[in-house]
Protein backbone atom coordinates (compact mmCIF):
# COMPACT_ATOMS: atom_id res chain seq x y z
CA UNK A 1 0.00 0.00 0.00
CA UNK A 2 1.30 3.34 -1.32
CA UNK A 3 1.66 6.07 1.40
CA UNK A 4 3.70 9.29 2.14
CA UNK A 5 6.26 8.06 4.49
CA UNK A 6 6.90 12.10 5.64
CA UNK A 7 3.06 12.16 6.42
CA UNK A 8 1.89 8.93 8.52
CA UNK A 9 -1.43 9.94 8.96
CA UNK A 10 -2.35 10.66 5.32
CA UNK A 11 -3.63 7.32 4.43
CA UNK A 12 -6.80 5.50 5.57
CA UNK A 13 -5.70 1.27 6.21
CA UNK A 14 -7.58 -0.49 3.53
CA UNK A 15 -10.16 -3.29 4.40
CA UNK A 16 -8.58 -6.69 3.38
CA UNK A 17 -4.96 -5.45 3.80
CA UNK A 18 -2.42 -7.75 5.09
CA UNK A 19 0.86 -7.03 7.12
CA UNK A 20 3.33 -9.25 9.42
CA UNK A 21 2.81 -7.17 12.32
CA UNK A 22 0.08 -5.23 13.55
CA UNK A 23 0.62 -2.71 16.46
CA UNK A 24 -2.14 -1.07 18.55
CA UNK A 25 -1.16 1.97 20.01
CA UNK A 26 1.63 4.80 19.63
CA UNK A 27 3.51 5.30 22.80
CA UNK A 28 6.96 4.20 23.43
CA UNK A 29 6.17 0.69 23.58
CA UNK A 30 4.42 0.33 20.56
CA UNK A 31 6.81 2.70 18.39
CA UNK A 32 9.40 0.22 19.90
CA UNK A 33 7.90 -2.81 18.59
CA UNK A 34 7.07 -1.24 15.47
CA UNK A 35 10.46 0.63 14.88
CA UNK A 36 11.90 -3.30 15.20
CA UNK A 37 9.91 -5.22 13.16
CA UNK A 38 10.31 -2.46 10.67
CA UNK A 39 14.20 -3.00 10.63
CA UNK A 40 13.75 -6.78 10.85
CA UNK A 41 11.67 -6.58 7.28
CA UNK A 42 8.27 -7.36 8.63
CA UNK A 43 5.48 -5.81 6.82
CA UNK A 44 4.43 -3.39 9.66
CA UNK A 45 1.13 -1.41 10.66
CA UNK A 46 0.98 1.23 13.25
CA UNK A 47 -2.79 1.71 14.35
CA UNK A 48 -3.32 5.04 16.94
CA UNK A 49 -7.12 5.41 18.13
CA UNK A 50 -6.47 9.35 18.60
CA UNK A 51 -5.94 11.61 15.90
CA UNK A 52 -2.47 12.59 16.88
CA UNK A 53 0.23 10.01 18.00
CA UNK A 54 2.63 9.34 21.22
CA UNK A 55 0.26 8.55 23.97
CA UNK A 56 1.07 8.61 27.53
CA UNK A 57 4.88 9.02 26.62
CA UNK A 58 4.50 12.32 24.01
CA UNK A 59 3.70 13.84 27.73
CA UNK A 60 5.88 12.74 29.73
CA UNK A 61 9.43 13.71 30.75
CA UNK A 62 10.65 10.58 28.80
CA UNK A 63 13.11 8.92 31.81
CA UNK A 64 14.24 5.55 30.55
CA UNK A 65 15.32 3.34 33.09
CA UNK A 66 17.79 1.06 31.99
CA UNK A 67 20.33 -1.03 34.38
CA UNK A 68 23.88 -1.59 33.14
CA UNK A 69 23.27 0.89 30.26
CA UNK A 70 26.49 1.14 27.99
CA UNK A 71 26.43 5.60 28.36
CA UNK A 72 26.35 5.42 32.08
CA UNK A 73 29.37 2.31 31.78
CA UNK A 74 31.00 4.96 29.23
CA UNK A 75 30.83 7.28 31.58
CA UNK A 76 32.44 5.23 34.93
CA UNK A 77 29.56 4.37 36.45
CA UNK A 78 29.64 0.41 37.81
CA UNK A 79 26.41 -1.39 37.90
CA UNK A 80 25.55 -4.88 37.79
CA UNK A 81 22.24 -7.17 36.72
CA UNK A 82 22.94 -8.90 40.04
CA UNK A 83 22.70 -5.66 41.87
CA UNK A 84 19.70 -4.42 39.84
CA UNK A 85 17.74 -7.59 40.44
CA UNK A 86 18.19 -7.13 44.08
CA UNK A 87 16.55 -3.87 43.87
CA UNK A 88 13.51 -4.85 41.85
CA UNK A 89 13.54 -7.83 44.32
CA UNK A 90 13.34 -5.25 47.24
CA UNK A 91 11.22 -2.74 45.34
CA UNK A 92 8.25 -5.97 44.47
CA UNK A 93 8.02 -7.36 47.40
CA UNK A 94 5.63 -10.72 47.11
CA UNK A 95 5.05 -9.93 43.63
CA UNK A 96 8.31 -10.34 42.18
CA UNK A 97 8.26 -12.41 38.91
CA UNK A 98 12.48 -13.44 38.63
CA UNK A 99 11.82 -14.52 34.73
CA UNK A 100 10.40 -11.08 33.77
CA UNK A 101 12.74 -9.37 35.86
CA UNK A 102 15.86 -11.23 34.31
CA UNK A 103 14.54 -11.13 31.01
CA UNK A 104 14.22 -7.14 31.45
CA UNK A 105 17.61 -6.68 32.81
CA UNK A 106 19.28 -8.73 30.47
CA UNK A 107 17.33 -7.56 27.21
CA UNK A 108 17.20 -3.74 27.95
CA UNK A 109 20.92 -2.70 27.20
CA UNK A 110 20.67 -4.97 24.07
CA UNK A 111 17.03 -3.05 23.39
CA UNK A 112 19.49 0.12 24.35
CA UNK A 113 21.83 -1.19 21.75
CA UNK A 114 19.91 -1.49 18.61
CA UNK A 115 17.95 1.34 19.23
CA UNK A 116 20.63 3.98 19.26
CA UNK A 117 22.80 1.64 16.83
CA UNK A 118 19.78 0.66 13.98
CA UNK A 119 17.29 3.63 14.36
CA UNK A 120 17.28 7.05 14.99
CA UNK A 121 16.46 7.08 18.90
CA UNK A 122 19.06 7.96 21.12
CA UNK A 123 20.11 9.16 24.77
CA UNK A 124 21.79 10.76 26.97
CA UNK A 125 23.34 9.52 30.35
CA UNK A 126 21.57 11.28 33.53
CA UNK A 127 24.28 12.21 35.37
CA UNK A 128 23.95 11.98 39.60
CA UNK A 129 20.26 10.84 38.88
CA UNK A 130 19.63 8.00 41.65
CA UNK A 131 16.96 5.77 41.79
CA UNK A 132 13.77 6.33 43.85
CA UNK A 133 14.95 4.53 46.89
CA UNK A 134 18.50 5.38 47.11
CA UNK A 135 19.14 3.31 49.75
CA UNK A 136 18.18 0.39 49.35
CA UNK A 137 19.56 -3.08 48.66
CA UNK A 138 20.74 -3.03 44.43
CA UNK A 139 19.87 0.71 44.55
CA UNK A 140 21.93 2.86 41.90
CA UNK A 141 22.86 6.15 42.93
CA UNK A 142 23.07 7.44 39.35
CA UNK A 143 23.55 5.88 35.93
CA UNK A 144 19.79 3.66 35.17
CA UNK A 145 17.93 6.67 34.02
CA UNK A 146 18.90 7.85 30.99
CA UNK A 147 17.14 10.69 28.87
CA UNK A 148 15.89 11.23 25.16
CA UNK A 149 18.24 14.14 23.34
CA UNK A 150 16.64 16.99 22.12
CA UNK A 151 15.05 16.54 18.61
CA UNK A 152 14.75 19.08 15.94
CA UNK A 153 11.09 18.60 14.70
CA UNK A 154 11.43 19.98 11.36
CA UNK A 155 13.34 16.63 10.93
CA UNK A 156 9.78 14.85 10.67
CA UNK A 157 8.52 17.04 8.06
CA UNK A 158 4.65 17.14 7.67
CA UNK A 159 4.25 14.44 10.05
CA UNK A 160 5.33 16.87 12.88
CA UNK A 161 1.53 18.10 12.63
CA UNK A 162 0.65 14.19 13.90
CA UNK A 163 2.59 14.39 16.85
CA UNK A 164 0.68 14.54 20.15
CA UNK A 165 2.19 18.05 22.05
CA UNK A 166 3.34 18.02 25.60
CA UNK A 167 0.92 19.48 28.17
CA UNK A 168 1.11 23.37 28.06
CA UNK A 169 0.89 23.64 31.37
CA UNK A 170 4.13 21.80 31.78
CA UNK A 171 5.69 23.73 29.63
CA UNK A 172 7.31 27.06 30.21
CA UNK A 173 5.26 29.43 27.65
CA UNK A 174 5.27 26.52 25.35
CA UNK A 175 8.56 25.93 25.60
CA UNK A 176 9.61 21.97 26.78
CA UNK A 177 12.43 22.02 29.01
CA UNK A 178 14.75 19.14 30.14
CA UNK A 179 15.13 18.12 33.49
CA UNK A 180 18.37 18.72 35.20
CA UNK A 181 20.86 21.52 33.71
CA UNK A 182 18.33 23.15 31.49
CA UNK A 183 15.34 22.97 34.33
CA UNK A 184 18.12 24.28 36.42
CA UNK A 185 19.15 27.29 34.11
CA UNK A 186 15.44 28.29 33.60
CA UNK A 187 15.15 28.35 37.33
CA UNK A 188 18.15 30.58 37.86
CA UNK A 189 17.53 32.86 34.74
CA UNK A 190 17.68 35.87 36.76
CA UNK A 191 20.74 34.97 39.19
CA UNK A 192 22.76 33.97 36.49
CA UNK A 193 24.05 35.46 33.48
CA UNK A 194 25.06 32.05 32.10
CA UNK A 195 21.91 31.06 32.40
CA UNK A 196 20.04 34.31 31.04
CA UNK A 197 22.12 33.83 28.28
CA UNK A 198 21.09 30.15 27.98
CA UNK A 199 17.18 31.00 28.20
CA UNK A 200 17.12 34.23 25.89
CA UNK A 201 18.47 31.64 23.06
CA UNK A 202 16.06 28.98 23.68
CA UNK A 203 13.00 31.31 24.18
CA UNK A 204 14.24 33.15 20.57
CA UNK A 205 14.18 30.17 18.74
CA UNK A 206 10.98 28.63 20.30
CA UNK A 207 8.78 31.65 19.52
CA UNK A 208 10.48 31.84 15.67
CA UNK A 209 9.52 28.28 15.88
CA UNK A 210 5.60 29.34 16.68
CA UNK A 211 5.99 31.84 14.22
CA UNK A 212 7.35 29.60 11.31
CA UNK A 213 5.71 26.40 12.14
CA UNK A 214 2.77 27.24 14.11
CA UNK A 215 4.23 24.83 17.16
CA UNK A 216 7.18 23.98 19.09
CA UNK A 217 10.03 22.46 17.16
CA UNK A 218 12.72 22.25 19.38
CA UNK A 219 11.44 18.69 20.99
CA UNK A 220 12.69 17.37 24.22
CA UNK A 221 11.69 14.72 26.47
CA UNK A 222 8.93 12.04 25.56
CA UNK A 223 7.99 14.32 23.04
CA UNK A 224 11.41 14.23 21.47
CA UNK A 225 11.16 10.34 22.29
CA UNK A 226 8.62 9.69 20.16
CA UNK A 227 9.92 12.12 17.49
CA UNK A 228 12.88 9.73 16.61
CA UNK A 229 10.74 7.11 17.29
CA UNK A 230 8.09 7.79 14.32
CA UNK A 231 10.66 9.27 12.67
CA UNK A 232 12.55 5.61 12.38
CA UNK A 233 9.47 4.05 11.82
CA UNK A 234 8.45 5.60 8.61
CA UNK A 235 12.22 5.42 7.47
CA UNK A 236 11.80 1.87 7.31
CA UNK A 237 8.56 1.22 5.85
CA UNK A 238 6.22 1.40 8.55
CA UNK A 239 2.95 2.93 8.11
CA UNK A 240 1.12 4.78 10.85
CA UNK A 241 -2.53 5.09 10.80
CA UNK A 242 -4.15 7.95 13.37
CA UNK A 243 -7.95 7.79 14.44
CA UNK A 244 -7.89 4.25 13.98
CA UNK A 245 -9.10 2.40 16.89
CA UNK A 246 -9.05 -1.53 17.69
CA UNK A 247 -12.86 -2.92 17.43
CA UNK A 248 -12.06 -6.84 18.22
CA UNK A 249 -9.57 -9.75 17.51
CA UNK A 250 -10.29 -12.52 15.74
CA UNK A 251 -8.60 -15.63 16.59
CA UNK A 252 -9.54 -18.88 14.56
CA UNK A 253 -8.09 -22.17 15.19
CA UNK A 254 -5.61 -21.02 18.32
CA UNK A 255 -4.61 -18.23 16.52
CA UNK A 256 -4.69 -14.44 16.06
CA UNK A 257 -5.11 -14.01 12.32
CA UNK A 258 -6.78 -10.70 11.99
CA UNK A 259 -8.56 -7.61 13.45
CA UNK A 260 -11.29 -5.12 12.92
CA UNK A 261 -10.68 -1.29 13.00
CA UNK A 262 -13.33 1.30 13.55
CA UNK A 263 -11.74 4.19 10.89
CA UNK A 264 -13.37 7.39 9.80
CA UNK A 265 -14.06 5.57 6.35
CA UNK A 266 -15.71 2.45 8.22
CA UNK A 267 -14.61 -0.54 9.99
CA UNK A 268 -12.17 -2.70 7.91
CA UNK A 269 -10.73 -6.22 8.46
CA UNK A 270 -6.67 -6.25 8.43
CA UNK A 271 -5.10 -9.45 8.26
CA UNK A 272 -1.61 -10.57 10.21
CA UNK A 273 0.53 -13.21 9.06
CA UNK A 274 2.87 -12.95 12.58
CA UNK A 275 0.31 -11.08 15.23
CA UNK A 276 -0.64 -8.39 16.98
CA UNK A 277 0.99 -6.34 19.46
CA UNK A 278 -1.02 -4.31 22.11
CA UNK A 279 0.25 -1.57 23.26
CA UNK A 280 -2.70 1.09 23.78
CA UNK A 281 -1.31 2.39 27.06
CA UNK A 282 -3.75 0.53 30.14
CA UNK A 283 -6.43 1.31 31.65
CA UNK A 284 -6.21 5.05 33.34
CA UNK A 285 -9.81 6.41 31.62
CA UNK A 286 -11.65 3.21 32.38
CA UNK A 287 -14.12 4.15 35.05
CA UNK A 288 -15.34 0.41 35.48
CA UNK A 289 -12.05 -1.14 36.24
CA UNK A 290 -11.33 1.76 38.21
CA UNK A 291 -13.69 0.67 40.75
CA UNK A 292 -12.86 -2.83 40.34
CA UNK A 293 -8.77 -2.39 41.09
CA UNK A 294 -8.17 1.04 42.53
CA UNK A 295 -8.84 1.25 46.55
CA UNK A 296 -10.27 5.06 46.45
CA UNK A 297 -12.69 4.33 43.47
CA UNK A 298 -14.11 1.03 44.84
CA UNK A 299 -15.13 3.48 47.35
CA UNK A 300 -16.90 5.59 45.00
CA UNK A 301 -14.28 8.76 45.31
CA UNK A 302 -12.95 10.53 42.36
CA UNK A 303 -9.68 9.70 40.32
CA UNK A 304 -8.07 12.32 37.91
CA UNK A 305 -5.23 11.18 35.55
CA UNK A 306 -3.30 13.56 32.85
CA UNK A 307 -3.29 10.77 30.76
CA UNK A 308 -4.52 10.88 27.10
CA UNK A 309 -8.50 10.18 27.38
CA UNK A 310 -8.39 7.40 24.72
CA UNK A 311 -6.37 5.77 27.20
CA UNK A 312 -9.54 3.55 28.17
CA UNK A 313 -8.57 -0.11 28.66
CA UNK A 314 -9.41 -0.82 24.66
CA UNK A 315 -6.32 -3.36 24.58
CA UNK A 316 -6.96 -5.06 27.76
CA UNK A 317 -10.73 -5.91 27.48
CA UNK A 318 -10.37 -7.33 23.46
CA UNK A 319 -7.06 -9.34 24.87
CA UNK A 320 -9.67 -10.90 27.51
CA UNK A 321 -12.31 -11.63 24.63
CA UNK A 322 -9.88 -14.11 23.22
CA UNK A 323 -8.68 -15.52 26.09
CA UNK A 324 -6.08 -13.65 27.75
CA UNK A 325 -5.58 -13.30 31.31
CA UNK A 326 -4.86 -10.51 33.67
CA UNK A 327 -2.57 -10.33 35.91
CA UNK A 328 -3.77 -9.02 39.04
CA UNK A 329 -0.91 -10.02 41.31
CA UNK A 330 0.84 -6.34 41.52
CA UNK A 331 1.18 -4.56 44.28
CA UNK A 332 -0.53 -1.36 43.08
CA UNK A 333 -2.49 -0.93 40.73
CA UNK A 334 -1.47 1.97 39.15
CA UNK A 335 1.95 4.43 39.30
CA UNK A 336 0.47 7.07 41.76
CA UNK A 337 1.26 10.41 41.48
CA UNK A 338 -0.74 13.82 42.91
CA UNK A 339 -2.69 16.41 40.52
CA UNK A 340 -3.90 19.71 40.49
CA UNK A 341 -6.83 20.50 38.13
CA UNK A 342 -6.21 23.88 36.32
CA UNK A 343 -9.41 25.84 35.60
CA UNK A 344 -9.57 26.10 31.40
CA UNK A 345 -11.43 29.21 30.32
CA UNK A 346 -13.90 26.87 28.91
CA UNK A 347 -14.79 25.38 31.90
CA UNK A 348 -12.73 22.37 31.49
CA UNK A 349 -9.82 21.20 33.82
CA UNK A 350 -5.85 20.09 33.12
CA UNK A 351 -5.08 17.60 35.54
CA UNK A 352 -1.57 18.89 36.20
CA UNK A 353 1.09 16.31 37.99
CA UNK A 354 3.12 17.79 40.77
CA UNK A 355 6.38 16.25 39.70
CA UNK A 356 9.07 18.96 40.69
CA UNK A 357 7.60 21.51 43.27
CA UNK A 358 6.89 19.59 46.52
CA UNK A 359 10.58 18.21 46.77
CA UNK A 360 12.03 22.14 47.25
CA UNK A 361 12.31 24.22 50.07
CA UNK A 362 9.46 26.37 51.63
CA UNK A 363 7.18 23.47 50.32
CA UNK A 364 4.78 20.88 52.85
CA UNK A 365 1.68 18.80 51.61
CA UNK A 366 -1.33 18.30 54.58
CA UNK A 367 -4.73 16.61 54.43
CA UNK A 368 -7.66 17.93 55.56
CA UNK A 369 -6.76 17.40 59.23
CA UNK A 370 -4.22 19.98 58.74
CA UNK A 371 -1.32 17.50 59.68
CA UNK A 372 1.73 16.04 57.05
CA UNK A 373 1.42 12.64 56.24
CA UNK A 374 4.26 12.53 53.42
CA UNK A 375 7.84 13.11 53.12
CA UNK A 376 6.89 15.50 50.74
CA UNK A 377 10.57 14.77 48.13
CA UNK A 378 9.42 11.38 47.95
CA UNK A 379 8.73 10.19 44.33
CA UNK A 380 5.24 10.77 43.28
CA UNK A 381 4.47 7.03 43.43
CA UNK A 382 5.22 7.05 47.14
CA UNK A 383 3.37 10.22 47.56
CA UNK A 384 0.41 8.86 46.33
CA UNK A 385 0.69 5.74 48.37
CA UNK A 386 1.06 7.81 51.38
CA UNK A 387 -1.87 10.30 50.23
CA UNK A 388 -4.41 7.06 49.86
CA UNK A 389 -3.44 5.41 52.96
CA UNK A 390 -3.71 9.09 54.99
CA UNK A 391 -7.36 9.60 53.66
CA UNK A 392 -8.39 6.26 53.42
CA UNK A 393 -11.57 7.42 55.52
CA UNK A 394 -12.08 10.68 54.15
CA UNK A 395 -15.01 11.07 51.21
CA UNK A 396 -12.05 12.06 48.73
CA UNK A 397 -8.80 11.18 48.33
CA UNK A 398 -6.91 15.25 49.00
CA UNK A 399 -4.07 17.23 50.20
CA UNK A 400 -3.19 20.60 50.12
CA UNK A 401 0.28 21.79 48.99
CA UNK A 402 1.80 25.06 51.03
CA UNK A 403 4.38 27.15 50.26
CA UNK A 404 5.12 30.81 51.86
CA UNK A 405 5.65 33.54 48.96
CA UNK A 406 9.58 33.09 48.80
CA UNK A 407 9.00 29.66 48.02
CA UNK A 408 6.00 30.07 45.42
CA UNK A 409 7.89 32.89 43.78
CA UNK A 410 11.34 30.92 43.57
CA UNK A 411 10.49 27.85 42.55
CA UNK A 412 6.32 28.30 40.91
CA UNK A 413 3.93 25.90 42.32
CA UNK A 414 2.00 23.89 40.29
CA UNK A 415 1.03 25.81 37.11
CA UNK A 416 1.28 28.84 38.78
CA UNK A 417 5.28 29.90 37.11
CA UNK A 418 7.96 30.90 38.96
CA UNK A 419 9.19 35.07 39.12
CA UNK A 420 9.30 36.89 37.12
CA UNK A 421 5.70 35.29 35.38
CA UNK A 422 2.34 36.38 36.64
CA UNK A 423 -0.05 33.99 38.40
CA UNK A 424 -3.03 36.48 39.19
CA UNK A 425 -5.34 34.01 36.45
CA UNK A 426 -4.37 31.36 39.01
CA UNK A 427 -5.42 33.50 41.72
CA UNK A 428 -8.40 34.68 39.86
CA UNK A 429 -9.99 30.67 39.39
CA UNK A 430 -9.60 29.80 42.64
CA UNK A 431 -6.60 27.51 41.85
CA UNK A 432 -4.32 29.02 43.57
CA UNK A 433 -4.94 30.19 47.20
CA UNK A 434 -3.57 32.79 48.91
CA UNK A 435 -3.76 33.97 52.63
CA UNK A 436 -1.92 37.10 53.75
CA UNK A 437 -1.27 35.25 57.14
CA UNK A 438 -1.44 31.23 58.10
CA UNK A 439 -4.24 32.26 60.00
CA UNK A 440 -6.09 33.15 57.14
CA UNK A 441 -5.22 30.70 54.43
CA UNK A 442 -5.97 28.01 56.93
CA UNK A 443 -9.35 29.78 56.58
CA UNK A 444 -9.55 29.83 53.07
CA UNK A 445 -8.76 26.11 52.60
CA UNK A 446 -11.04 24.87 55.06
CA UNK A 447 -8.23 23.77 57.42
CA UNK A 448 -8.36 23.69 61.46
CA UNK A 449 -6.87 26.29 62.35
CA UNK A 450 -5.27 25.51 65.16
CA UNK A 451 -3.71 21.99 63.76
CA UNK A 452 -2.14 23.65 60.99
CA UNK A 453 -0.28 26.39 62.66
CA UNK A 454 1.26 23.39 65.29
CA UNK A 455 1.98 21.68 61.87
CA UNK A 456 3.87 24.44 60.20
CA UNK A 457 5.65 25.27 63.80
CA UNK A 458 6.91 21.89 63.99
CA UNK A 459 8.39 21.71 61.15
CA UNK A 460 9.57 25.40 61.05
CA UNK A 461 11.34 24.87 64.17
CA UNK A 462 13.85 22.18 62.44
CA UNK A 463 13.41 23.30 58.63
CA UNK A 464 15.99 26.17 59.69
CA UNK A 465 18.78 23.74 60.72
CA UNK A 466 17.80 21.53 57.19
CA UNK A 467 16.36 19.03 59.44
CA UNK A 468 13.11 17.18 59.22
CA UNK A 469 13.04 14.32 62.33
CA UNK A 470 9.11 13.98 61.65
CA UNK A 471 9.20 12.69 58.20
CA UNK A 472 13.06 12.99 57.04
CA UNK A 473 12.06 15.43 53.72
CA UNK A 474 15.63 15.57 52.05
CA UNK A 475 17.10 12.84 54.30
CA UNK A 476 18.45 10.77 50.68
CA UNK A 477 20.01 11.41 47.81
CA UNK A 478 16.87 11.10 45.84
CA UNK A 479 15.98 13.76 47.73
CA UNK A 480 17.98 16.17 47.26
CA UNK A 481 18.54 15.61 43.46
CA UNK A 482 15.17 16.71 43.21
CA UNK A 483 15.92 19.65 45.63
CA UNK A 484 17.49 22.90 44.91
CA UNK A 485 21.41 22.00 45.46
CA UNK A 486 22.34 25.63 45.92
CA UNK A 487 20.28 25.84 49.03
CA UNK A 488 21.89 25.10 52.21
CA UNK A 489 22.14 23.52 55.04
CA UNK A 490 19.03 20.51 53.34
CA UNK A 491 18.01 21.43 49.41
CA UNK A 492 14.71 20.31 50.00
CA UNK A 493 14.20 22.04 53.53
CA UNK A 494 13.39 25.89 54.28
CA UNK A 495 11.34 27.37 57.12
CA UNK A 496 7.81 28.61 55.79
CA UNK A 497 7.73 31.52 56.95
CA UNK A 498 7.36 35.18 54.43
CA UNK A 499 3.80 36.02 53.90
CA UNK A 500 1.64 35.34 52.18
CA UNK A 501 1.36 32.56 52.09
CA UNK A 502 -0.16 29.77 49.58
CA UNK A 503 -2.28 26.73 48.72
CA UNK A 504 -2.89 24.36 45.66
CA UNK A 505 -5.72 21.49 46.65
CA UNK A 506 -4.14 18.01 45.40
CA UNK A 507 -5.97 15.10 44.28
CA UNK A 508 -4.77 11.49 43.45
CA UNK A 509 -4.59 11.09 40.01
CA UNK A 510 -1.76 8.62 38.10
CA UNK A 511 0.78 8.53 35.50
CA UNK A 512 -0.14 5.12 34.19
CA UNK A 513 -1.77 1.91 35.26
CA UNK A 514 0.13 -1.28 36.48
CA UNK A 515 -2.04 -3.94 36.00
CA UNK A 516 -1.88 -5.49 32.24
CA UNK A 517 -2.09 -9.04 30.46
CA UNK A 518 0.22 -11.43 31.83
CA UNK A 519 3.14 -12.02 29.77
CA UNK A 520 5.84 -14.10 28.98
CA UNK A 521 9.77 -13.17 28.39
CA UNK A 522 9.00 -12.58 24.81
CA UNK A 523 5.77 -10.38 25.63
CA UNK A 524 3.84 -13.23 24.52
CA UNK A 525 0.43 -13.05 26.19
CA UNK A 526 -0.50 -15.87 28.08
CA UNK A 527 -4.13 -17.35 28.73
CA UNK A 528 -5.77 -18.71 31.80
CA UNK A 529 -3.45 -22.15 32.13
CA UNK A 530 -0.15 -19.93 31.66
CA UNK A 531 0.13 -20.80 28.03
CA UNK A 532 0.74 -18.46 25.11
CA UNK A 533 -1.98 -17.57 22.98
CA UNK A 534 -0.48 -17.36 19.55
CA UNK A 535 0.04 -14.32 17.54
CA UNK A 536 -0.98 -12.12 20.66
CA UNK A 537 1.89 -9.94 22.24
CA UNK A 538 1.72 -7.39 24.81
CA UNK A 539 3.97 -4.36 25.78
CA UNK A 540 3.91 -1.32 27.94
CA UNK A 541 1.06 -0.72 30.28
CA UNK A 542 -1.53 -3.21 28.21
CA UNK A 543 1.54 -5.70 29.81
CA UNK A 544 2.01 -7.01 33.24
CA UNK A 545 4.20 -4.51 35.02
CA UNK A 546 7.66 -6.30 35.70
CA UNK A 547 8.52 -3.76 38.91
CA UNK A 548 5.52 -5.92 40.49
CA UNK A 549 3.49 -3.13 40.51
CA UNK A 550 5.98 -0.61 42.39
CA UNK A 551 7.58 2.59 40.72
CA UNK A 552 11.36 2.24 40.72
CA UNK A 553 13.42 4.37 38.98
CA UNK A 554 12.47 7.31 36.84
CA UNK A 555 11.49 6.25 33.53
CA UNK A 556 10.01 2.56 35.30
CA UNK A 557 7.43 2.60 32.78
CA UNK A 558 9.60 3.49 29.60
CA UNK A 559 12.47 0.95 30.34
CA UNK A 560 9.96 -2.10 30.13
CA UNK A 561 7.85 -0.62 27.62
CA UNK A 562 10.47 -0.39 25.47
CA UNK A 563 12.16 -3.91 26.17
CA UNK A 564 9.29 -5.68 26.05
CA UNK A 565 8.75 -3.88 22.42
CA UNK A 566 11.38 -5.14 21.23
CA UNK A 567 11.29 -8.07 22.59
CA UNK A 568 7.94 -8.64 21.11
CA UNK A 569 9.12 -7.89 17.47
CA UNK A 570 12.35 -9.98 18.07
CA UNK A 571 9.78 -13.32 18.71
CA UNK A 572 7.33 -12.05 15.44
CA UNK A 573 10.71 -11.86 13.47
CA UNK A 574 11.03 -15.17 14.59
CA UNK A 575 7.96 -16.91 14.07
CA UNK A 576 5.91 -18.11 11.58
Amino acid sequence: MAQNASSPAAATPIDGSRYDLLVFGSGAAALSAAVTASILGLRTAVFEKAAVFGGTTAISAGGVWVPCNHLAAAAGVVDSSEAALRYLAYCAGPCYRPDLAEAFVKQAPEMLRFMEQQAAVKFSYAAGRPDYRPDAPGAALEGRTIHPLPFDGRLLGPAIHQLRPPLREMTFLGLMIKPGPDLKHFLNALRSAESFRFVARKLARHFRDLIVHRRPMDLANGNALIARLMLSAIQHGAHLFSSAALQSIDRRDGRVQSVRVATAAGVVRIETERGIVLATGGFSHDSERQRQVFPHASRGQQHFSPVPKTVAGDGLRLAEDVGAKLNLNQAHAACWAPVSRVPLGDGSHVNFPHLIDRQKPGFIAVTRTGHRFVNEASSYHDFGKAMIAACSADPEVQAFLIADHRAMRRYGMGAARPHPLPFGEHLRSGYLLRGHTLVELAKIAGLPIDTFLRTIERFNQHAANGADPEFGKGGNAYNCYNGDLTHRPNPCLAPIETAPFYAIRLHIGELGTLLGLDIDCDARVLDHSGEPIPGLYAAGNDASNLMGGDYPGGGATLGPGLTMGYLAAMHAARSR
